[in-house]
């Protein structure tokens, strides 16, 4: 009589958490499973994710010109060559010696001279470019000599105008008072529903742009001649907005220890 030879069985172990350790030298025959053995599922990785709020955040900010170019143009033509440079250098001396008595540097004024023949006389001309950081003093200068040159003086509109750099200072301005603003809304948010806003885990700009001046002036920014400074001012004005989009961590409502 032979003996019958017993199926082989494998066997299957299975880690569980720590709660579970005193099951966990229990075996798997046959692919059975074993009462109370319970595997972590779907729902116990939900409950361990990052709760999350989104919120989106605008900005828009401006800034007005930081400086302003003016030109004085004076100009003579005489017989003799002599003449026309001394008409226009004794007068180019005058404004020079004003602009130095109102307290101008040397860096922010700039003077060209051409000296030229016409037909039979000689032409002389001498530009002063003058730049302003203080819009004021450039309108007391100017008045000033308007007052005490002739009409051979010629005294230009001011020019307005952003220090290289201060573009790009006005968008980053933007873009971190859209964050306040997105910062402020999600801290509403988690008051509102008494949780605790927590870090930020993303901050994307999605949106900026910037312009000059204000769509309603478009018209009459075409007859600059016409502006008075503050339109000026007003039309050379950069305005700079900014969207952004940012994901912060949520956390439950911290409960205060009561003292023992």
């Amino acid at each position: 009589m032979s003996l019958q030879r017993t199926p082989q069985s494998r066997v299957f172990v299975e880690l569980v958490p720590w709660a579970d350790r005193g099951r966990e030298n229990n075996a798997v025959s046959g692919g059975e499973a074993l009462p109370g053995l319970r595997r972590p599922g779907p729902t116990a990785q939900a409950q361990s994710a990052t709760r999350e709020v989104h919120v989106s955040g605008t900005a828009e900010v401006s800034a007005s010109p930081d400086r302003a170019q003016v030109a004085v143009l004076v100009s003579s033509t005489k017989e003799a060559e002599a003449e026309a440079k001394k008409s226009v250098c004794r007068r180019l001396d005058y404004i020079t010696q004003s602009l130095r008595q109102q307290g101008l540097q040397a860096e922010n004024v700039t003077v060209t001279k051409d000296f030229r023949r016409v037909e039979n006389a000689y032409h002389m001309e001498a530009e002063v470019c003058i730049t302003f950081t203080e819009f004021g003093k450039m309108q007391n200068i100017c008045n000033f000599l308007v007052e005490k040159l002739d009409s051979s003086v010629v005294i230009s509109q001011p020019q307005f105008y952003h220090t290289p750099g201060s573009v790009e200072n006005l968008r980053c301005q933007a873009c971190l008072v859209a964050v306040e603003n997105a910062w402020r809304k999600a801290q509403e948010v988690c008051n509102l529903v008494g949780q605790t806003l927590g870090k930020p885990l993303l901050i994307k700009e999605e949106e900026t742009k910037e312009w000059e001046g204000q769509i309603d002036d478009l018209q009459s920014s075409r007859l600059s001649s016409s502006l008075t400074v503050q339109q000026k001012i007003k039309s050379a004005t950069i305005h700079a907005a900014s969207k952004v989009f940012i994901t912060f961590e949520v956390k439950g409502k911290e409960k205060k220890r009561k003292n023992l």
